[in-house]
């Protein structure tokens, strides 16, 4: 299994819009980024990603999970774009915000804290436990 991050503006889809979506979920559609494209490419099925809120609150809101693998994205006639579908797993019990993210040592070399741009990106194993742990996971659990 392979660990992401997912960034969505509140204002536009908003973690309660995800988790409305239920199990069927919902196409992580819209993305215009390469090198996002490319980490939807490499998601399986069940992968796990956090779900971060951007622009406003900035912070790890909750957990999802790929319910579907890459396929086309249905808001472009181009087919170069594609995308994932995700569900919603879980609420994180305390959000994480980007701020305790950069003051953690054990996260400086996140993607999110390197390259914050990026609205798909990977989360490496360690990083994904220790952020578990700082929202109040095990993340054995998880």
């Amino acid at each position: 299994m392979a660990y992401w991050l997912f960034k969505s503006e509140p204002s536009t889809w908003s973690w309660d819009k995800q988790k409305a979506k239920g199990k069927a979920g919902e196409q992580w559609d819209g993305v215009r980024n390469y090198q996002a494209r490319n980490n939807m490419r490499a998601m399986t099925v069940g992968d796990k990603g956090f779900f971060y809120h951007s622009q406003e609150g900035l912070e790890i809101v909750g957990i999802v999970e790929v319910s579907a693998p890459a396929h086309p994205d249905s808001t472009s006639d181009d087919p170069r774009w594609e995308c994932v579908d995700i569900r919603a797993v879980r609420d994180m019990p305390k959000p994480v915000s980007l701020t305790d993210i950069k003051a953690n040592p054990a996260l400086a070399e996140m993607v999110l804290v390197k390259n914050s741009r990026l609205s798909v990106q990977p989360v490496r194993d360690e990083e994904w436990a220790e952020i578990c742990r700082m929202g109040g996971l095990d993340p054995a659990s998880t």
